[in-house]
């Protein structure tokens, strides 16, 4: 299922211009508040009209201008979720849950309330009141409530902002299982790297109102200059092989060589995301030797960027994905690095965030 965008909206001195495909999977809307990536949410929805242009969702017009086409948002087929849970205080779980199924056609219902709860783990939530909820848990209720009106596309408009650190990581793993488990179109907005580099399969840079970059998450964030409000860097895919919680480490394996990242509670066989600053990777020619650096991956360099006057930014195949090291001008001349040349990326085990 894809979704195409090729919209205008001028929002005061604010011009809001976006084409752009989604498919299967998580697509994300990433940039600095303001860049416009509510706005372009609220259009997919339905609560804002473009000027100009057209919104196709799987093959089905929800806008086109050109030809005086406006879906309504109940008719849309869409689910929202927003930062706030926004469930409707007078109704238990139960019934915030269902009150989508309600409105929703039997003929085109997916999935069963018994499904969605056992996915998003909220069985024991049934009978409560939302006051009774914590963030968390709220959060999750909205989600369900969202899939449980058989959407053909899920919107979620920064789910996790409002919630502290403790909450996001309950809710992280749900939000995976439902990408994993049901393949269903979501557009994730937010400005959090970390839960982009953890949850999304593409990534959309949004700009000052423009698309500035689009791909797969590992290649958007290896480019400084799409990124340069974030930290470059690489988020590599790596499958959990040992656990060491005596050693503070959990083991991953990787094509460009073995992992070494701080313990985490991930079962043996997940895979799991590597995010990897490019301040934080150090480059050898040769065998390093004896160093306390755990991480020694096998890499090609790729190109020499221009840098500023001080640094150089270096993009790295490691094991076919891309990686970006910051050097100094003085480095890159010492070492002889250039376009071809066969290093090694070292990189510190506690400088990793394992997503």
């Amino acid at each position: 299922m894809t979704m195409s965008i090729a919209i205008r909206k001028q929002l005061g001195q604010f011009t809001l211009d976006i084409a752009l495909e989604t498919g299967p999977g998580v697509t994300a809307l990433f940039g600095r508040s303001g860049s416009g990536k509510t706005s372009l949410v609220n259009l997919i929805a339905g609560l804002a009209r473009p000027d100009q242009g057209s919104i196709v969702l799987d093959g089905r017009t929800l806008v086109d201008t050109g030809r005086a086409v406006f879906v309504p948002p109940g008719k849309r087929r869409i689910g929202y979720v927003f930062q706030e849970g926004r469930l409707f205080p007078h109704l238990s779980v139960r019934s915030n849950l269902l009150y989508g199924r309600w409105l929703t056609p039997r003929a085109r219902r997916w999935g069963g309330l018994d499904e969605v709860v056992e996915l998003l783990g909220i069985g024991g939530l049934l009978g409560r009141m939302p006051r009774d909820l914590s963030g968390g848990e709220k959060q999750r209720v909205a989600i369900g409530r969202a899939l449980l009106a058989s959407p053909d596309c899920l919107l979620m408009d920064e789910p996790l902002a409002a919630l502290d650190r403790e909450r996001k990581a309950e809710i992280l793993p749900y939000i995976e299982r439902l990408r994993d488990a049901k393949r269903l179109p979501i557009v994730y907005v937010s400005h959090a790297i970390e839960e982009v580099a953890r949850l999304a399969d593409t990534v959309v840079l949004i700009d000052k109102g423009r698309v500035a970059a689009i791909g797969p998450v590992g290649e958007v964030f290896a480019h400084q200059e799409a990124v340069v409000d974030w930290e470059a860097g690489a988020v590599l895919d790596a499958i959990v092989v040992a656990q060491d919680p005596a050693g503070g480490v959990t083991r991953l394996g990787h094509p460009a060589g073995p992992i070494v990242v701080p313990h985490t509670e991930a079962p043996i066989g997940k895979r799991l995301r590597i995010r990897i600053r490019a301040r934080d990777v150090t480059l050898a020619v040769g065998e390093p030797g004896r160093l306390s650096v755990r991480n020694r991956l096998a890499a090609r360099i790729v190109e020499v960027g221009e840098g500023g006057p001080q640094d150089i930014g270096i993009r790295l195949d490691v094991g076919g994905e891309p990686m970006l090291a910051r050097v100094t001008r003085d480095a890159v001349q010492d070492l002889g690095l250039v376009a071809g040349l066969e290093v090694t990326a070292l990189v510190k085990a506690v400088a990793l965030d394992g997503t």
